[in-house]
């Protein structure tokens, strides 16, 4: 599929916007344990099933029932010491952290956004085990933010306060694994206007909220702490959600591949209506006689093992299951995910693909004459025990007629190689309903007045520049936790360039490896014992990487590179020019330097031995 950059998004019609949740450090939202993510063995072991149940409005929420209709198990793994009976859903909720709340207010005021004057915790039903309740608490603090980027402003309808769900460890056809360490964690969530304009602007509008997540210094760190979830439409389209990603790398071909994919079914769609396609009924017909003897070896397999080969008639669908929509993903790979996730099938074969993988060409016309297939027709088969090859081929007519319609709309999971995959249907209102364990909390004027923000990270950068430092080191060092030690030592240290403070201290591991191969770790106690000793002329510049390269505390070794006085420094060059008084001044300084390596600032040896020699630098 080929994206160029010439694409007029406005003429595609694309709109996108973007949900940001970032996990905040401290105590979980409603209980004492802390956030500590963990990958030892768990202490704690239970298992459960969960059922959906009716929101608000009375209604079931239809991803909520997709879910349940697997009818898998959650086993889930936890921890004596960092996890409770909170988490395991074993006790009510504690009161809500007030630290978290107090991040999240800090957060909705730097986006400009108007407070609600309540904030009420409400359940959003999530019955995929990926929380032991059900239920996900969540809680509207503020709304009508904006974000301003130099593509464009994005407004910002909501910033939510919810908690983290468990972490996924494995899963198989009948359950699946969580562990509770992450369960719990305190999440603001963001979420923008489809006002994003280009897929690169994404990328743009992600990365200023990230950076104003920051700002706040209490924004976990890590991979996973923070994740996107972008919402994409083309003109004639309709919105899909792609979950999951993680690396701000990867959202403009996200947003563009999802872009193409909606225009390429809309193709299909038009042409599907050429053909005068009409819905598909479902007509499930056992084809196991046609392929008892076939030379597949996974169709042999599997009728082993007691399966059916079950298969359906597609009518007006031959030539379109092989049509790509995304890189190495057709729409067979569509209905085959679909059916994978709803049925927990290994896969589809479709008669675009066919003859193959031992199928042959004799085989496929049988089926499509006990199929009553038209030339114009194709067809699905499925190779798996009765119920759940039914459940599958039901999806696929799901599928098949969804595409009749144009762009289903639905959630799709953001895969490592820029590419989605069906998740689920898209979620509706009817899911949500009020929690009634967590007393709502009102926010008065007067508490939102006083609130206190942060130095945003982008005006850091443009004040270290204002230092000196340039734009790649002041952008570093503002991500970073040393902010507030470098600051510390530029107002302690003035003998020594902020620069030159900023790049040791961003660039000191880096450095040492490139150069002696070697890891360091220095702490903030052996960059003080450092800057000190720079700051009075006790050791040179040139000396620092060798004292950290040694990875001992430096104020045990720094004495060892103590400088001369400039009266010994003065009798060695004197020596030296005494003892090659043809030598040209040049040779002399190499010769100087050389000895009095780690003894003596070069710029001083040079400036002394100029005075000696009455000779000129050069």
């Amino acid at each position: 599929m080929v994206h160029t950059k010439d694409t007029n998004w406005q003429d595609l019609g694309l709109k996108c916007g973007i949900e940001i949740h970032q996990q905040l450090e401290g105590q979980k939202l409603f209980c004492k344990c802390l956030t500590q993510l963990r990958d030892d063995e768990p202490d704690i072991t239970f298992v459960r099933k969960i059922r959906a149940s009716a929101g608000e409005l009375g209604q079931i929420d239809k991803a909520a029932e997709q879910e349940m209709k697997k009818g898998k198990h959650f086993i889930y793994q936890a921890y004596n010491d960092t996890n409770c009976l909170v988490e395991m859903d074993e006790q009510p909720p504690m009161p809500t952290s007030k630290e978290n709340l107090e991040t999240a207010l800090v957060v909705a005021k730097l986006l400009g956004a108007k407070f609600v004057d309540e904030i009420q915790f409400m359940r959003k039903t999530i019955v995929n085990g990926s929380t032991t309740s059900g239920f996900q608490r969540t809680a509207l603090i503020a709304q009508n933010g904006i974000i301003k980027s130099e593509t464009g402003t994005v407004r910002i309808p909501t910033i939510i306060l919810e908690e983290e769900a468990a972490k996924e460890i494995s899963q198989d056809k009948t359950s699946v694994t969580f562990r509770l360490d992450r369960l719990g964690i305190p999440l603001i969530e963001i979420s923008t206007s489809p006002d994003i304009k280009t897929p690169e602007h994404c990328k743009e509008i992600a990365e200023k909220i990230g950076l104003l997540l920051r700002s706040t210094g209490k924004a976990k760190r890590g991979l996973g702490t923070i994740r996107q979830d972008v919402n994409v439409s083309i003109k004639d389209g309709t919105r899909v959600e792609i979950k999951g990603a993680q690396d701000l790398r990867a959202l403009p071909k996200l947003v563009e591949t999802e872009a193409f994919r909606q225009k390429k079914l809309l193709e299909i769609r038009e042409e599907l209506r050429k053909r005068n396609a009409k819905e598909i009924t479902l007509n499930i017909i056992d084809v196991t006689n046609i392929l008892q003897h076939s030379g597949s070896k996974i169709i042999n397999k599997a009728i082993q093992q007691g399966a059916k080969i079950l298969a359906i008639n597609l009518p007006e669908f031959a030539g379109l299951l092989g049509k790509e929509l995304q890189q190495n993903k057709r729409l067979g790979t569509e209905m085959s995910e679909r059916a994978k996730v709803i049925a927990g099938i290994s896969g589809i074969f479709h008669s675009d693909e066919l003859p193959a993988y031992g199928i042959e060409q004799r085989e496929v016309d049988e089926l499509k004459g006990s199929l009553n297939c038209k030339p114009t027709d194709a067809f699905v088969i499925i190779a798996d025990e009765k119920q759940r090859a039914e459940r599958a081929l039901t999806a696929v007519i799901q599928r098949a007629n969804e595409t009749i319609i144009g762009v289903p709309n639905e959630v799709r999971k953001a895969n490592d190689d820029g590419t989605t995959s069906y998740l689920r249907p898209m979620p509706g209102a009817a899911r949500m309903y009020p929690e009634t364990d967590v007393q709502p909390i009102i926010i008065s004027k007067k508490e939102t007045d006083e609130i206190k923000l942060p130095e945003l990270i982008e005006d850091k950068i443009h004040r270290y520049e204002t230092f000196g430092l340039s734009k790649d080191i002041a952008q570093t060092l503002a991500k970073t936790d040393k902010t507030t030690f470098f600051e510390d030592a530029v107002r302690k240290y003035r003998k020594i360039k902020p620069a030159y403070i900023a790049e040791l201290l961003i660039g000191a591991e880096k450095a040492a490896k490139k150069q002696f191969n070697t890891d360091i770790n220095p702490t903030e106690e052996d960059f003080t014992a450092l800057f000190q000793a720079l700051d009075k002329g006790e050791i040179a510049k040139e000396n620092v990487l060798e004292i950290l390269k040694q990875n001992k505390p430096v104020t045990d070794i720094i004495h060892q590179y103590k400088l001369i006085s400039d009266a010994e420094l003065k009798e060695i060059l004197q020596g030296i020019v005494e003892q090659n008084k043809d030598l040209p001044f040049n040779a002399l300084i190499g010769k100087a330097m050389q000895q009095l390596r780690g003894k003596a600032e070069g710029k001083k040896i040079a400036e002394l031995l100029q005075k000696l020699t009455q000779s000129p630098t050069n």
